[in-house]
């Protein structure tokens, strides 16, 4: 792990061939454990970077995204919904990048990124894959799963790394780039205590999809990235919802 702002403990961990995260803990008031801030960024010849981070948090991003490429190279500025810290700073980016274009779901284009982009939006349908060189994304449509009609995520399909936005959000500050201990338990006991689920009437096919695809990694917004047996903790994650 690279430390690349000693001040503010952002860093940079390669998680998957070709896929770094880049991670922020950031101390909350009131909660003694902290939090962390996560997003993902994709070398290959059209890289892509998955959550901007909030606006407020973009020049510790472009710091730590620099210690790997060029940032004027990001070619993909993609996210899950829209939320300050998953598309906070999407315009400062793409003025970074002067090749770049917003990346997002089809409702997500519709309702909110034509308006608020300073540069059209590249929509995918579900489904949709893109080549960025040696990796493909593919979108995937998980509306109000876990919040937002717009939501959705994307399979990276050469690392088998499945980006997944706020699924498995881990409370505290200093953990680990990537484990494959324990993550439903945390996930879920921080889910109790502050409920950001919709529990949508389709959240049981949604989640099936999403194991269907068999991600061995699960590059999780908050908390620590994972590496198992992704389509076995998806259903886990799926029953205890339920439950």
């Amino acid at each position: 792990m690279v430390i690349t702002n000693s001040q503010s403990g952002t860093n940079v961990e390669e998680i998957a061939d070709g896929l770094y995260r880049i991670n922020t803990p950031v101390t909350l008031p009131g909660d003694s454990g902290g939090f962390s801030f996560n997003q993902y960024l994709i070398v290959d010849d059209e890289p892509l970077l998955f959550h901007t981070g909030p606006r407020k948090m973009f020049a510790l991003v472009r710091e730590a995204l620099a210690s790997v490429i060029a940032p004027e190279r990001l070619r993909h500025i993609a996210f899950s919904h829209v939320e300050a810290d998953e598309c906070g700073s999407l315009n400062e980016w793409l003025a970074t990048a002067p090749q770049a274009s917003p990346l997002c779901g089809t409702v997500a284009a519709m309702v909110s990124i034509s308006d608020l982009a300073d540069r059209p939006p590249v929509a995918l349908a579900d489904g949709q894959g893109v080549s960025l060189g040696r990796h493909t994304v593919r979108w995937i449509d998980t509306p109000h799963l876990p919040h937002a009609w717009e939501c959705g995520f994307l399979m990276e399909e050469r690392t088998g790394t499945l980006l997944c936005g706020d699924l498995f959000t881990q409370g505290g500050a200093d953990l680990p780039p990537l484990t494959s201990s324990d993550i439903l338990g945390p996930s879920e006991a921080f889910r109790r205590s502050m409920d950001y689920f919709s529990h949508t009437r389709n959240a049981d096919a949604m989640f099936e999809k999403l194991a269907q695809l068999e991600p061995t990694t699960l590059a999780c917004m908050h908390g620590s990235a994972w590496s198992g047996d992704g389509a076995g903790l998806l259903r886990s994650l799926a029953q205890s919802v339920r439950e």
